[in-house]
């Protein structure tokens, strides 16, 4: 019964229901940046939410990257208010594993961003990521303004035309605004894993296609 809910989303009456408040605690700080995880943020920064496969490997990648002020990986997407790990992997919450990123937009923009998103994982796989099938590992994009919303629909057009022309298929990513799909973050544990876990499973990976353009292999 369970397995059936990893390769289709569930319909709100199916959906766990969740609970009014978080069942855990988050850290306030980051490991790595030392910034806070849930706020507040610097005035003039802006926020990004993208889902790429597992998380732990794709905030690792956002962490990295210059002008980012802090990373929170979390669920979103879904219907299950606060939920916890093992809800959202029983394929009933209806979320994705997602990577929230707070970045200066003096000094990295929304589309650099969306680079890394589209070159990090495969985007054309549906409810799975490499070897990790489910609905939480789907594609996804929420957005956080009309202008970021038309940019990352820019984007995702570019970068079908890329794909198409190496024989992939069709982008599966969602691009939907943020709001009202709430972002609930992750347990503790999850936060900044692969710092606290250097040899940790990662599960990150792209297709090799640099975006928006062209066809040359990612990082030629």
């Amino acid at each position: 019964m369970l397995y059936a809910f990893k390769t289709r989303l569930p319909t709100p009456e199916e959906a766990l229901p969740g609970r009014a408040e978080p069942p855990f605690r988050v850290p306030e700080k980051h490991t790595v940046l030392g910034t806070a995880l849930l706020g507040p943020y610097p005035e003039g920064f802006e926020v990004a939410d993208f889902a790429l496969g597992c998380f732990w490997g794709a905030e690792r990648r956002f962490w990295r990257t210059p002008g980012v002020w802090t990373t929170l990986v979390g669920y979103q997407g879904g219907i299950t208010a606060n939920p916890t790990y093992e809800e959202v992997c029983s394929g009933m919450t209806g979320h994705t594993e997602a990577v929230r990123v707070v970045f200066d937009p003096a000094k990295v923009s929304y589309e650099d961003l969306l680079k890394i998103f589209w070159e990090s994982h495969d985007p054309t796989q549906g409810f799975r990521q490499g070897n990790d099938v489910g609905t939480q590992y789907r594609s996804a994009i929420h957005t956080h303004s009309p202008a970021h919303h038309a940019t990352a629909e820019a984007s995702r057009a570019a970068y079908q035309d890329v794909l198409a022309a190496s024989g992939y298929g069709t982008i599966t990513t969602e691009v939907l605004p943020a709001a009202p799909r709430a972002f609930y973050p992750a347990e503790g544990y999850h936060q900044q894993y692969l710092d606290k876990n250097p040899a940790g499973y990662c599960g990150l990976g792209g297709t090799g296609l640099s975006c928006p353009v062209g066809v040359a292999k990612a990082g030629d």
